[in-house]
């Protein structure tokens, strides 16, 4: 599943950096490396010097890292209606935007003004 992540983000953009790659996924650099370790060795990406930058490395995908787009994102496709069903798009919207706010709460992107808590009516 880990993997999942930096694979979407090489299908869309190929070549980033390990810390770009971090980035988008948002996750930890250390993680990126450990995800990126495993995807090497199961050939899906390979490592290339940035010949601009010397100290930077950039992440390919490698014809294998390629070819599972068009395995994996059909099964994600059902997945997401499987998990989806029976849930009317209005109600999928909040859930998204609530998860987002809670997403950004930990991150330290916080949305909310402290009026807008979840809970402060409850504490009334």
């Amino acid at each position: 599943m880990g993997q999942w992540f930096f694979l979407r983000a090489l299908w869309d953009e190929d070549g980033l950096t390990q810390r770009e790659l971090s980035q988008r996924v948002g996750m930890m650099e250390p993680t990126t490396v450990t995800a990126l370790n495993g995807m090497e060795r199961r050939n899906l990406v390979e490592r290339v010097r940035n010949v601009h930058d010397r100290r930077k490395v950039n992440i390919y995908l490698t014809a294998k890292g390629r070819g599972l787009r068009d395995v994996l994102l059909p099964c994600s496709v059902d997945v997401t209606q499987e998990a989806t069903a029976g849930v009317n798009k209005t109600e999928l919207a909040i859930a998204m935007d609530v998860l987002r706010r809670m997403a950004g709460n930990l991150t330290g992107n916080n949305y909310l003004d402290d009026d807008d808590r979840v809970g402060d009516d409850d504490a009334a």
